[in-house]
């Protein structure tokens, strides 16, 4: 999707961008409304999570990322909004009258056919295991499909999104806008992944990912234009320390424009806050890291 650029009067229209116009009318019976009241607190009413709160109204929308239509093809019928996430999502009408939204997948346009299952070709959109010799999750009931039939086998090298981390769970890897990893080994139980963070990882051969990139890879070069458009999707603002009160922050305080007052610089919570990364801890989370 583009990125439009207006020359204008306004510093608003001047300095931001707007995406491409989707639809953004979702279907009654994939939407369900959001009680949000915390805006970053806890239970206690602590803020646990800095800079949040207002924000407009949203209407979450129920997306599909198990992908469990097995071998029924569907159609995109329309690449809507979703506020709730920086990619485009995309109704899917299916041949058994199921209707669905997915991730948009980048270059897929209304009217093409997906399908999902372990006989599926290797296209963009299609979601399948990662190798053929799979098994998966249907009605809650764990089959070998390897003794059925031979699956269609994900070849090494393929930019996936959507990825399952557990089988049977749904994509939980690599669902943001542009994002993309690649298969590049496969070994005993488990395959190989790229993350887009630059990690590899192990994941079990049996879970299903979707095969091409997210779409609306220009979402993080998108510009807001202005103070108003932050505090719409819910962002309040930050405030250096050094203008608190001291009862905010170690650095506050003082006659006018003071210093610090430390040596160092510290966080809110007086750690240090400039750590060299010789420093900093590194520790494996686990052994599905490489």
């Amino acid at each position: 999707m583009a990125i439009h650029l207006y020359k204008t009067s306004t510093p608003s229209t001047r300095n931001g961008t707007v995406g491409s116009q989707v639809k953004s009318n979702p279907r009654n019976n994939l939407i369900y409304g959001q009680h949000h009241c915390g805006k970053g607190r806890n239970a206690r009413g602590i803020i646990t999570a800095r800079h949040r709160g207002g924000g407009h109204k949203r209407l979450y929308r129920k997306i599909d990322f198990r992908r469990n239509e097995k071998d029924i093809y569907g159609r995109i019928v329309t690449i809507e909004y979703d506020p709730n996430r920086n990619a485009y999502i995309c109704l899917i009408h299916y041949g058994d009258g199921e209707k669905r939204y997915i991730l948009h997948p980048r270059g897929a346009i209304i009217g093409d056919t997906i399908v999902s299952g372990t006989e599926v070709p290797i296209k963009m959109g299609n979601a399948l295991p990662l190798s053929e010799e799979a098994c998966t999750v249907w009605e809650g009931v764990l089959i070998d499909q390897k003794e059925e039939s031979t699956s269609t086998d994900m070849p090494l090298g393929t930019a996936i999104h959507n990825i399952e981390i557990t089988l049977g769970k749904g994509g939980q890897l690599v669902r943001a806008a542009g994002a993309v990893a690649k298969l590049i080994a496969k070994e005993g139980k488990s395959a190989t992944l790229k993350l887009p963070s630059g990690e590899v990882r192990l994941i079990s051969k049996n879970c299903s990912a979707t095969v091409g990139q997210v779409g609306n890879v220009g979402a993080n070069q998108k510009s807001l234009g202005r103070a108003g458009s932050k505090r719409w999707l819910g962002k309040r603002p930050v405030v250096r320390g050094v203008v608190m009160n001291p009862v905010d922050h170690p650095h506050g305080g003082g006659e006018g424009r003071a210093p610090i007052g430390r040596k160092k610089p510290t966080t809110p919570w007086g750690y240090p806050a400039l750590l060299s990364s010789s420093l900093q801890k590194k520790r494996k989370i686990s052994f599905f890291f490489l």
